[in-house]
This record gives structure tokens, C-alpha cells and sequence, in this order.
């Protein structure tokens, strides 16, 4: 196995009475929480499932059938990890939150704008004020799970309005080829058609918050030649 008995943590679920516990690399652990692609055989520090780990306890096979439907250790410690608890240590939590507080922070700074200009708020507004306001992130929890929740928290600290803006957007033919891969990356292409001429018009939805960004983005790939207008925010 890739993960030594002495670095790997207790994944630990409790149902139908039972306590069914593997030993597993922490950060694996941590990947299949966030539905990341992992191979279960590269991070079980043993391929069984126990009652209890430390002392070696073993599972039946029989009561795995019964509880997973499957004997499989590999299928039966990917639903205990998915959904039961796993034991970090304090280190290995702190970065797991702080990673997790960063890509909510940026997601926010994306979607989010203060309603009374309509001006994105940067990051380190929404860092300040998600202390401010207390709110609380959970580690093991989707981003865009806490998102709503989060912003919730801060309204009554930060005027801010979760918010989409459809842009038409005109591109010359000179510059289609590489402004097309480009306007996707930003958001979702609601209508778009082609000229005569080669050139490209399409209505684009992104998020408020990336207006800025995406405005520059498609003056620096076309020298300043693409046309745009703001048809609505919503």
C-alpha cells in the first residue's frame, strides 16, 4: 500500500448500529470528500474494514453484504469516507478550511456585486467582512453549497447582490478564432451568429463580477477592436 499504518487517519461511519472504520491517507480522504477522481487502492493504508482500527477489529463479510450490499473493502471505505467523519489532525484541518474560505472568497468576488454601483467587491472586502460577520465555513461542505448561507451572513455588514450580466459582444474576423475559446471560459453563450463578412456577434452571460476582466481580456486579444454592450444584469 502507498500510505504507511502510522500516517493514515480513522474515516469512521456509524449506521445500523455498527461502527465501521478504515485507515486512509489524510489528503485521499480529503479528495473523495470533494468527489475528486482518486483510485481507493492508492490511499487505503489497509484494503479492510474494521470496527475498530486501532485494535484490528475486523468487519464480516457478512455484515458488509448486509449494511453496503458488496464485499468489496474498496466500495465499502469509499461510502464510509463519503459519508461518515474523518479524523483530521488540527494541521491538516486549518489548511483543508483555509482552502476552502479562499475558493469561496473567490467565487463570491466573481458572482457578487454591491447593488449601489454595481461594482464587484474584491477579495480581501469579502475576507474582511466574512470575519467581521462571523460566518461560519464548513471544510467538508460543496462551495457552492455554503455560498448562499455565506452571503446571507454578510448583508448585514457588506450591500452585496449575487448578480449575472448578459453582454453582446461583436468580434472581427481577424480575431474569432482565438476570442471564441476565450468568451466561453467566462460564462455560457446564449445566442451567437456568424456574418457574412467572417465576423462573430454573440449575447454572453457572466458573471457581474467578472465584467472588468472580461471587458479587458477581449480588448487585449483583439487590440482593442471588439464591441460590446451591456444588454442586462439580473
Amino acid at each position: 500500500m502507498v500510505v504507511s499504518i502510522e500516517k493514515a487517519i480513522v474515516a469512521r461511519l456509524e449506521t445500523h448500529g455498527t461502527k465501521f472504520e478504515v485507515l486512509v491517507d489524510p489528503d485521499g480522504a480529503l479528495a473523495i470528500k470533494e468527489e475528486k477522481p482518486i483510485d481507493l487502492r492508492e490511499i487505503l493504508a489497509i484494503d479492510q474494514v474494521f470496527k475498530d482500527a486501532r485494535k484490528g477489529d475486523r468487519v464480516s463479510e457478512e455484515l458488509m453484504e448486509q449494511i453496503f450490499g458488496t464485499t468489496d473493502p474498496y466500495k465499502v471505505a469509499e461510502q464510509i469516507i463519503k459519508k461518515g467523519e474523518i479524523q483530521l489532525t488540527s494541521e491538516q484541518r486549518k489548511r483543508m478550511l483555509d482552502e476552502k474560505k479562499k475558493r469561496i472568497i473567490a467565487e463570491i468576488s466573481k458572482h457578487a456585486v454591491n447593488p449601489q454601483t454595481g461594482a464587484p467587491h474584491p477579495p480581501h472586502r469579502i475576507e474582511k467582512a466574512i470575519e467581521e460577520a462571523g460566518a461560519h465555513v464548513d471544510p467538508f461542505k460543496k462551495v457552492e453549497e455554503q455560498i448562499p448561507i455565506i452571503i446571507k451572513a454578510l448583508r448585514p455588514i457588506l450591500p452585496i447582490k449575487l448578480e449575472k450580466a448578459t453582454i453582446a459582444v461583436k468580434i472581427p474576423p481577424t480575431y474569432t478564432g482565438k476570442v471564441y475559446g476565450a468568451i466561453k471560459g467566462f460564462g455560457e453563450i446564449k445566442r451567437e451568429e456568424w456574418h457574412k463578412d467572417g465576423s462573430w456577434i454573440a449575447l454572453v452571460e457572466i458573471p457581474a463580477g467578472m465584467q472588468d476582466e472580461f471587458y479587458t481580456i477581449l480588448n487585449n486579444l483583439t487590440k482593442g477592436e471588439v464591441q460590446t454592450k451591456l444588454v442586462k444584469r439580473a
